[in-house]
């Protein structure tokens, strides 16, 4: 092995130290936990093979991938919906049934899916990924003061749908 390229175990605590926060987001971009999972690998695939000496690649890179990939992977489901709908106009297009939501954490699940797509981004990556607005910014490709601003905006959301619920 050269040298220079990292080992497999850096990878691996690098990949352990991370997973959670990496699924987490993925899991707000997609529509399901497989998806989620799928959109998760291929984009440390790609970040690994875009990243030089194939080192841990910067957690930015990574969280952009995620999202090109979810957004990717969104729009080839619709364009299949669309497909099979326009076969059977009759048939119903088929929905994921959403679960009973009971707890905590499952009330700020779905306090955090209300927020508009942009807010919601740059919560799970500041609260969940750990990165700064700068970083954030970068991997949503915005100026980190909007990062910012869509984190409070976001925060201020989230207190005001979740005051009346924890009351």
């Amino acid at each position: 092995m050269d040298p220079q390229e990292p080992s497999p175990v850096e990878w691996r605590v690098w990949l352990r130290s991370h997973a959670r926060e990496f699924l987490l987001f993925a899991r707000q971009q997609t529509r399901c936990g497989a998806d989620a999972e799928d959109v998760l690998q291929e984009a440390l695939m790609e970040a690994w093979n875009r990243s030089p000496d194939h080192a841990p690649p910067p957690l930015p890179l990574v969280y952009a991938t995620i999202r090109r990939r979810a957004i990717d992977l969104g729009r080839s489901n619709d364009r299949r919906t669309r497909r099979e709908q326009s076969d059977d106009p009759a048939r119903p297009a088929w929905f994921e049934s959403e679960t009973e939501m009971t707890g905590m954490r499952d009330l700020l699940e779905s306090g955090v899916k209300g927020l508009l797509d942009n807010q919601r981004e740059v919560v799970v990556l500041k609260v969940w990924g750990g990165l700064t607005f700068e970083e954030i910014g970068a991997a949503l490709e915005i100026p980190p003061n909007t990062a910012a601003s869509r984190y409070r905006y976001g925060i201020e959301a989230l207190r005001k749908t979740l005051k009346p619920l924890l009351a």
